[in-house]
C-alpha cells in the first residue's frame, strides 16, 4: 500500500507501553499513516512515555524537545506526547514543550483516532487526560507484524488497585479493569493465524484478572488460551505475590504450553519495608508461595523485581533482602535504586537513604545475583533444551567466531526464559529446536542444535 503520510512512534518504558504503541500504530494506519522508521521521514511523531522513574520521564521530554527547530522548518509536523507522563503532566507539558500539539493520557488512547482527525484538520494544543470506562483495544493489522513475527505481548487488563506507596501506576493508568475473555482469545487467534508462536499475557497484576468483573479466573483464562491452535508457548507478567493462588500454580504445572518461568516481584526482604511499601505480604508469606511453586514445578525459573534504598531502609533491612535472594535462588532479578515520584505517597516519607549508599547496596545485590545466575546457568551445561528461535543474533559471541564455520549465529529462549545462542545456516525464526548446551555465561547460554527442524508451523 502506498501512503502519502507517515508516523513515527518512539516508545519508552514497560512491555505494556510496547503493546500500546503497536495499537496506536494500528489507529494511525487506519487513518492513512504509514510506518516511518526515522522521525525525519514522519508527518506525525508520537512519544509514548513512562513515568515509573524520573530518568524515563526526562527521556520523554528530551526526545520531544529536539523537534522544536524542526517544526519551524515544517509547520505541518505534528508532535504528540502520549502515555503515563502525559497523563501525569496534562497541560503543564506545554510549559516545557511549547511546540507540542497533543497531550494524550493513558485513559484517552481510545479517543486517539478522533484527535488525529482534529490535528490533521489544523487544530493544535489539544489536551486529553480525561477518564474512560472502556479499555483501549485495537486488533493487530499488518503493521503489527513488521518487527517481531515470533512472539507478541497481549494486554489482558489495565490499571491497578494495589496502591504500592512507591508506584504511580494507579494514578497514571487508573483503576484495574479486565478485558473480556472473548476479546483476548480473538486477538490471540488472530496473532496465531499470522504466524505468532508465543504470547505473553500482560497486566499490572494478572493474578487478579476478572475478579472485579465476576468473570473467569486467570487460571481459567490460561486454559482457554492453551486451546488455541498454533500457539506453542504462553508466558505472563506480572504476578503479585499476595494473589498467587494454588489454582494458578496448578494451571502452570498442568498446562504444557505455559512456560516454566514465573516473574514474582518481591521488592524487599524486610517485613518493615514491605509494610511501608503497602505490598500486602511478609517475607515468610512470599517464601511460602515460592515453596509452593517449586513443589508443583521443580524446574521453575524464577525472576523478581527489587527496590534498593527505599526511604528509611537500614542496613539490617537490606541484609534481609540479601537473605531472601540467597534462599530463593532467583534465576535473574531486576533491581533498581529507589527514586521519588512526586505523585506517589513514598515521596513524602522521611528517612531518605544517601545516594552513594543506595548505589553501594545495589551493586552488592547485583554482584551477588550474578554469581547465582552463573551457577544456575552452569547447571544447564550438557542438557538438551528446547528453544523457540527468535532470529539472527545481533551480538556475535566469541564461541561462534572461534569454533564454527556457519555464517549465522541464531538466538532464542528456553521455556525458563534463558537466552540461548547457537550456530545455524538453516534454522529460522519461529522454529522450535533442541539445543545441547555447551557453555554457560552470566547472562546467556551457548549450544548446538541436535537436528534440523522441519519448519512446521
Amino acid at each position: 500500500m502506498h501512503y502519502k503520510r507517515y508516523a513515527y512512534i518512539h516508545t519508552i518504558g514497560c512491555q505494556m507501553n510496547v503493546v500500546d504503541s503497536e495499537k496506536l500504530t494500528t489507529v494511525l494506519n487506519a487513518r492513512g499513516f504509514g510506518y516511518a522508521r526515522d522521525p525525519d521521514q514522519a508527518d506525525i511523531i508520537v512519544c509514548n512515555t513512562c513515568a515509573i522513574r524520573h530518568k524515563a520521564e526526562e527521556k520523554a521530554f528530551s526526545f520531544l524537545g529536539q523537534f522544536a527547530r524542526e517544526k519551524l522548518k515544517r509547520p505541518g509536523l505534528i508532535t504528540v506526547m502520549a502515555g503515563c507522563v502525559a497523563q501525569q503532566e496534562g497541560k503543564k507539558a506545554f510549559k516545557r514543550l511549547p511546540h507540542l500539539d497533543l497531550v494524550l493520557g493513558t485513559q484517552a488512547f481510545s479517543r486517539f483516532s478522533r484527535h488525529i482527525d482534529a490535528l490533521t484538520s489544523g487544530q493544535r494544543k489539544i489536551v486529553d487526560i480525561g477518564p474512560s470506562d472502556v479499555i483501549f483495544e485495537a486488533m493487530p493489522d499488518d503493521t503489527g507484524f513488521a518487527e517481531n513475527k515470533v512472539s507478541k505481548f497481549v494486554t489482558i487488563m489495565q490499571g491497578c488497585d494495589n496502591f504500592c506507596t512507591y508506584c504511580v501506576v494507579p494514578y497514571v493508568r487508573g483503576r484495574e479493569k479486565s478485558r473480556s475473555q472473548e476479546s483476548i482469545v480473538n486477538e490471540i487467534r488472530l496473532l496465531a493465524d499470522n504466524g505468532i508462536r508465543e504470547i505473553t499475557l500482560l497486566g499490572q497484576n494478572v493474578n487478579s484478572y476478572g475478579i472485579k468483573e465476576g468473570g473467569i479466573s486467570f487460571a481459567e483464562l490460561l486454559e482457554k488460551v492453551a486451546q488455541i491452535d498454533n500457539i506453542r508457548r504462553i508466558r505472563f507478567a506480572t504476578s503479585h505475590p499476595k494473589d498467587l493462588s494454588d489454582e494458578l500454580i496448578q494451571a502452570m504445572a498442568c498446562l504444557e504450553k505455559v512456560c516454566n518461568h514465573l516473574h514474582l516481584p518481591v521488592q524487599s526482604g524486610s517485613d518493615r519495608i514491605l509494610k511501608k511499601m503497602n505490598r500486602g505480604y511478609t517475607k515468610d508469606t512470599y517464601l511460602s508461595r515460592v515453596d509452593a511453586v517449586k513443589t508443583a514445578i521443580p524446574d521453575i525459573a524464577l525472576s523478581t523485581d527489587i527496590i534498593v534504598g527505599f526511604p528509611s531502609e537500614t542496613l539490617p533491612d537490606f541484609n534481609e533482602t540479601m537473605d531472601l535472594v540467597a534462599r530463593v535462588g532467583f534465576d535473574s532479578i531486576f533491581a533498581f535504586a529507589y527514586s521519588d515520584r512526586s505523585s506517589a505517597p513514598a515521596a513524602k516519607f522521611s528517612g531518605p537513604v544517601d545516594e552513594r549508599e543506595k548505589m553501594d547496596r545495589l551493586n552488592q545485590l547485583l554482584a551477588f545475583q550474578d554469581t547465582i545466575t552463573l551457577k544456575k546457568n552452569q547447571q544447564i551445561t550438557g542438557q538438551v533444551v528446547e528453544i523457540l528461535v527468535e532470529g539472527i543474533s545481533t551480538r556475535q559471541h566469541d564461541k561462534f567466531v572461534k569454533t564454527t564455520r556457519h555464517t549465522r549465529q541464531m538466538t532464542g529462549r528456553s521455556p525458563g526464559n534463558k537466552i540461548v545462542h547457537f550456530p545455524s545456516d538453516t534454522i529460522a525464526a519461529g522454529d522450535l529446536v533442541n539445543i545441547k548446551i555447551e557453555n554457560a555465561y552470566p547472562h546467556s547460554l551457548w549450544g548446538r542444535p541436535l537436528e534440523q527442524p522441519s519448519h512446521e508451523k
